[in-house]
């Protein structure tokens, strides 16, 4: 059995995705900026996109760019912003858990001259929301924190982010990295306080290559990508015609059967992360879906540490018997790095490199999750055996 547990990574295409792209490479090939009727057909195509996510964010087709990914729409985010409201001030706020593509941002602004304050988290990877209020000066000009963590799922309280920034200082942007968050949990930019918003396609069901940042009509920002001036100058590059195609019928779907489909992966979820807790010697990390926090744990991931079994044997040992999970972010999993994420949480420094992301879809079925824990607790049980005492 194949058993297909690393959606945080990447998700695989919805069969309708494919034949869009398929449709765009054989039908709507034009240049979306061709004078020709080829050219207004695939400019059709993007707007019919556009039309589509604006719909699922309850904001104007104007506000949104289209990227390569997650990790452009964060660099556009935090580059693009401290450049357009580098008179007001230079200083910028952030958490010590984000995805590397906003802490390498960050990292690159504090080398022209920004200052960058890095807000600390709990043990369940919750930011500290008085340092954050204690934080915000009158010259700080962006907040990013991501809506859903990658490793370990937590969910942040972005209205009452929002909030305490709107309330400190009017004028300071917020920025949320909702690469995990995007179809897993809603997402009202306007009610919910949220300046610019970060989307990758691939992890809902869409291509590779394809992504979107959400920028407030309110607000200025900067282009990082110069060239022909595509995208009312904002992204130059002719448009992935494909790739949005595709990103609009993985869209649609995913918010056609959105209730319907995170209820069943929420208990997919919580089933999962109890029968891994009752091995011995597991611990997940992050927040469980219980009564008391429940409104804070995402439907999809379940980050558990394994005491004595290093996290790289056991996803090689789960490998051989189908099961595809990984161990933390797939942009450092491949990299011989501790998370930064389970570091700033406090995980035990013998559970660093003994720590593995489960991480389910739409897609995922009880068997699969059935067949995972099973395999689960036998893989370890027998690894076990081979550690030196």
């Amino acid at each position: 059995m194949e058993c297909y547990l690393d959606n945080s990574a990447t998700t695989k295409c919805f069969p309708e995705v494919i034949e869009a792209v398929k449709a765009e490479m054989s039908e709507y090939y034009g240049n979306p900026s061709s004078m020709h009727i080829k050219g207004f057909e695939a400019e059709k195509k993007i707007k019919e996109t556009t039309k589509i996510i604006a719909s699922t964010l309850k904001c104007d087709e104007s506000e949104i760019i289209y990227t390569s990914g997650g990790t452009e729409a964060d660099n556009m985010a935090l580059i693009g912003i401290a450049r357009a409201y580098k008179r007001s001030g230079k200083h910028i706020i952030t958490s010590s858990i984000e995805h590397a593509a906003v802490l390498q941002s960050a990292e690159f602004l504090k080398e022209e001259g920004y200052e960058i304050t890095y807000l600390p988290t709990d043990d369940k990877g919750f930011i500290n929301l008085e340092v954050l209020e204690n934080s915000i000066r009158e010259d700080t000009i962006l907040v990013s924190v991501m809506g859903v963590n990658n490793e370990i799922g937590t969910v942040e309280p972005i209205e009452k982010i929002s909030e305490i920034i709107k309330k400190k200082n009017p004028n300071t942007l917020f920025h949320v990295d909702a690469v995990q968050a995007y179809g897993k949990i809603k997402l009202i930019p306007k009610k919910m306080g949220i300046d610019l918003l970060s989307v990758s396609g691939h992890k809902i069901h869409g291509p590779k290559g394809i992504g979107f940042l959400y920028v407030s009509y309110k607000i200025k920002i900067k282009p990082i990508i110069f060239g022909g001036g595509q995208q009312k100058n904002m992204r130059s590059g002719t448009e992935n015609v494909c790739g949005i195609m595709g990103l609009g019928v993985a869209v649609k779907k995913i918010f056609d059967n959105f209730d319907e489909d995170n209820k069943r992966m929420c208990e997919l979820r919580d089933t999962l992360a109890k029968g891994l807790l009752e091995s011995e010697g597991t611990k997940v990390n992050g927040p469980l879906s219980d009564e008391e926090t429940k409104a804070f744990a995402a439907p999809h991931i379940v980050s558990v540490s394994v005491k004595g079994v290093r996290a790289e044997v056991l996803l090689h040992s789960l490998e051989e018997k189908g099961i595809y999970i990984s161990s933390g972010s797939a942009c450092a999993s491949n990299k011989p790095a501790v998370s930064a994420t389970l570091k700033a949480i406090g995980v035990d420094k013998d559970l660093l490199d003994s720590t593995v992301r489960f991480s389910l879809s739409v897609l995922t079925t009880k068997d699969e999750t059935d067949y995972a824990l099973e395999n689960f607790r036998e893989t370890i049980e027998k690894l076990r055996l081979y550690v030196r005492r």
